[in-house]
């Protein structure tokens, strides 16, 4: 397995560590879980390049690198859910929209079919990673006492619950509208691999 695929792969087996760290009712494993999340974040960036800069391009990389992406992604967002942070709704959006568009690529791709992505589904990914490192990072940094104490007030404004809501609901949109364009633009191509028109 080329070196892209086994940094994918890794990034995978850290999603679940993640999960269970950030979870943890210890605070030192709350703490070390947004190392864990940025190493697996980093290991996207890596694999990309590698596989740029050496021509390390295969069918198995293709698949697996935007799945584990969203792997971690929708844990992320699943674990604010439990935490009580952001609405249940809004990720099962995210979740949904991920979903049938990863079932309609590997179809297509099952077909021999390659369905066209577009910039806003870039910065879509963008903005989720961006809104993730947000929270992770100061639901964290509250966890550290000679961090948090003396700042509670600029914590609490930093997660006041009407600005990640708003936050949120601007990326659950923002989401739904990529996931909406994409099949609009490839409605041809998913006619034709339904077999909707001869």
């Amino acid at each position: 397995m080329l070196l892209p695929n086994q940094l994918t792969v890794l990034r995978i087996i850290l999603t679940p560590v993640f999960l269970f760290l950030f979870l943890s009712e210890d605070q030192t494993l709350k703490q070390i879980s947004v190392a864990v999340f940025i190493i697996a974040a980093l290991t996207d960036w890596y694999d990309g390049w590698l596989a740029r800069k050496f021509n390390y391009i295969t069918e198995w990389g293709q698949f697996l690198d935007p799945l584990a992406d969203k792997v971690l992604t929708l844990t992320a967002f699943s674990a604010f859910v439990v935490l009580d942070v952001l609405e249940l709704w809004m990720v099962l959006i995210i979740i949904i929209r991920d979903v049938v568009i990863t079932l309609l690529r590997l179809y297509a791709d099952y077909t021999k079919k390659s369905m066209t992505t577009s910039r806003a589904a870039k910065w879509k990914t963008f903005i989720q990673m961006a809104f993730l490192y947000y929270l992770i990072i100061i639901y964290t940094l509250r966890t550290i006492p000679a961090i948090f104490e003396g700042n509670r007030e600029t914590f609490d404004m930093l997660l006041f619950s009407n600005i990640i809501y708003f936050a949120m609901l601007f990326v659950t949109l923002f989401t739904l509208f990529t996931g909406v364009t994409y099949l609009i633009k490839n409605k041809l191509l998913i006619k034709q691999i339904f077999n909707f028109e001869t």
